[in-house]
């Protein structure tokens, strides 16, 4: 568990501007759709866990009286406190936090946000349980994380072609167990959606710096994918050009 939060702070530290950057990230269909399904309100604590670039955090601050934003990877907790400061936003605090112990107290926020980040996690049932806990009763948790089908055999060629291009990658779940975590956590589920996001394959691999080598073999993944992953992914070859799609999933529960 430790040796996978040490790749995360690795990997993560090295290419905190990217993220900063990424398109993916910081316009994402699933920002805007997380501040309407969540209505946020003037008078709102929120905690956004693992805030990578901070767009989620920014996304929240004109709309809220306070937002903290926790990351496990000081520089990437620096890279987005600066990309904060420059916008001229003062109500984000940003504070180093592991998503799987937060350091915070019981009942202490209106709204936890989570995006694009639970697939990193050894244990994702413990931080959705840390998320709920921090959560006011009656407050929010609005989840978004990419998704694979519930078939084993798919969901692991998958997840496999992820970690093959980011080692810090743990595991990308069916929505159905994301869902029963939320429950587990005594979450009371009140909305999920998900829909496909296409990707660019060089801005994706060039994002967490693979290698020459890497890029080849995700590659042939994709050329060489059985029926199922072949479906999910969805490739486009255009000569030297490749696109494909991953699906992102979206889950609003409360406390």
């Amino acid at each position: 568990m430790e040796d996978n939060k040490n790749l995360v702070r690795q990997q993560f530290a090295s290419h905190a501007q990217a993220y900063v950057k990424s398109p993916v990230h910081a316009q994402g269909r699933s920002l805007a759709r997380l501040v309407e399904l969540t209505n946020p309100q003037p008078d709102w604590r929120v905690l956004d866990v693992s805030t990578g670039g901070g767009h989620t955090a920014l996304a929240f601050a004109p709309r809220v009286a306070i937002v903290v934003a926790s990351d496990l990877t000081p520089e990437m907790l620096a890279a987005a406190e600066k990309f904060s400061q420059e916008r001229g936003v003062t109500n984000i605090e940003f504070e180093i936090a592991d998503a799987e112990s937060l350091p915070f107290g019981d009942n202490e926020f209106d709204l936890v946000t989570n995006r694009l980040a639970l697939h990193h996690y050894s244990e994702a049932r413990r931080a959705i349980s840390e998320m709920a806990r921090v959560l006011k009763q009656g407050a929010l948790l609005a989840l978004v994380d990419n998704v694979v089908p519930p078939n084993k055999q798919t969901g692991g060629y998958i997840n496999a072609f992820e970690k093959l291009r980011d080692p810090s990658h743990n595991w990308c779940y069916p929505l159905v167990r994301l869902q029963t975590y939320l429950e587990d956590a005594g979450m009371k589920l009140q909305h999920t959606e998900s829909y496909k996001k296409d990707l660019e394959f060089e801005e994706w691999t060039a994002r967490i710096g693979a290698s020459e080598v890497t890029q080849d073999k995700l590659r042939a993944l994709l050329r060489e994918a059985p029926e199922g992953p072949r479906a999910f992914f969805k490739p486009r070859f255009d000569g030297d050009k490749i696109s494909f799609s991953l699906e992102e999933a979206i889950l609003i529960a409360r406390k």
